[in-house]
């Protein structure tokens, strides 16, 4: 049936724009963390901005309070998953996306922070969670060696060796006690300031890095949760990046570090599922993020077009503007219906998969750069200046293009589980 109504009134619009009504309690959290957003993120993020790295991750930092009021809401994914399933996944992307809206750097070391608790809660593991709970955490994967690429997952991705890489940073498996060798990469998210990590790397079980069963190709590996105050590890100074300046990120080193094996969440035949299964929930956070991060670019330039005269008349006014707000408003729904898509396969389909994940990051991030670049444009020179924070998040997503997989590598992954799935049977009904 048709819906009928009884005058041209304008449509209902929200803050995550036209969205069918929400229920009271998501109403309440989507308020809640736009409260945060607007006033702890955004401004602790512009202060973040103009300091240096080693300024950022200062004990006198206003970093270290916006983590702190972040934790205060309370927001456990526990207490989310208790919700039905699609209650669930529009309340974590409505989450993420004010955050995203409130500062991308804050909103990814936030998410970050929380990975190896998460973890921990997924295999029940209660020495684990007590391990991170109330403590900042990090997700080491990435090495120098193993960038985009870190979870090979398919022969065609082999190095030219005939045997994946084993990277920069391995551990030897004994019976009782592993012991890690070796540096990650720059990149790690909150490296500079996590308590615990959420590692993955190259593992030795006493035969070798390459297994020696029907896959020999492939290199053995081990996931852990472990305390970064352990002897033997260390860290590199924090980078200084040219956008997401308040997602603290530096190298870890570790030399002849010893762990408990109990610490292990995954060994050998396990290692590469809880891979998949960590990338596939990661990149759904980085989808919601940057949906807020596009948000609050449009919403700067749909008020400074609405300021702003030229030729007479506001911006607004001109048939041109009119067109520009209105792609960047199209391409901004077209990203947040992606990001939901993503994040709801990757929460309810009985098997997701990390590289669908990817494809939904790679399609999010850059139409948020489309729509942050015709923001800066709309602000002319002005938008060159640090006058207006349009430079800031142009810079911030521009980032994101790389972060977290570059975007043509990633999109070649896709059409490598294309080739895959083709072979299994896909679309051959």
């Amino acid at each position: 049936m048709i819906r009928l109504y009884k005058s041209t009134a304008l449509p209902l619009a929200g803050l995550s724009g036209f969205e069918t009504p929400l229920g009271e309690e998501e109403s309440a959290i989507q308020h809640t963390v736009h409260r945060l957003a607007r006033d702890v993120l955004r401004p602790v993020g512009r202060e973040l901005d103009r300091m240096t790295p080693e300024e950022v991750i200062a004990p006198s930092s206003p970093y270290w309070a916006a983590m702190f009021e972040a934790a205060k809401l309370g927001l456990d994914p526990q207490l989310i998953s208790q919700f039905p399933p699609e209650t669930a996944v529009r309340i974590e992307s409505l989450i993420g996306e004010e955050m995203g809206w409130g500062d991308s750097g804050l909103a990814v070391s936030i998410g970050a922070a929380a990975a190896p608790l998460m973890m921990a809660q997924s295999v029940g593991n209660q020495e684990l969670i007590d391990m991170c709970t109330g403590k900042i955490g990090c997700w080491i994967n990435t090495q120098p060696d193993r960038g985009s690429d870190a979870a090979i997952l398919y022969r065609e991705e082999l190095a030219t060796e005939g045997k994946q890489p084993v990277g920069n940073l391995t551990a030897k498996v004994g019976a009782d006690e592993i012991i890690i060798n070796g540096q990650t990469s720059a990149w790690i998210s909150n490296g500079s300031v996590a308590q615990v990590a959420l590692a993955y790397m190259a593992a030795d079980y006493g035969d070798g890095f390459h297994s020696s069963g029907k896959n020999p190709t492939f290199t053995n590996g081990i996931a852990m949760i472990l305390p970064l105050d352990l002897p033997g590890i260390t860290r590199g100074k924090p980078l200084a990046k040219i956008g997401q300046r308040g997602l603290p990120q530096g190298e870890i080193y570790f030399d002849n570090v010893k762990v408990p094996k109990r610490f292990a969440i995954a060994l050998q035949e396990e290692y590469l599922g809880n891979l998949a299964s960590m990338w596939s929930f990661a990149g759904t956070h980085m989808c919601q993020v940057f949906v807020g991060a596009a948000r609050s670019a449009f919403e700067l330039a749909l008020a400074y077009i609405h300021e702003r005269k030229q030729g007479g008349a506001l911006l607004i006014d001109h048939q041109m503007t009119q067109l520009r707000i209105g792609e960047m408003l199209r391409r901004m729904e077209m990203a947040r219906a992606t990001a939901r898509r993503s994040l709801s396969f990757a929460r309810i389909s009985p098997q997701s998969h990390p590289y669908v994940t990817a494809q939904a990051k790679v399609s999010v991030t850059e139409e948020a750069m489309k729509i942050t670049h015709e923001a800066f444009q709309l602000f002319g020179a002005n938008g060159t200046t640090q006058e207006f924070p349009i430079e800031k998040i142009f810079r911030d997503v521009r980032s994101a293009l790389i972060e977290d997989g570059e975007n043509y590598i990633l999109t070649s992954r896709l059409g490598v589980l294309a080739g895959h799935l083709y072979r299994n049977g896909w679309t051959k009904e």
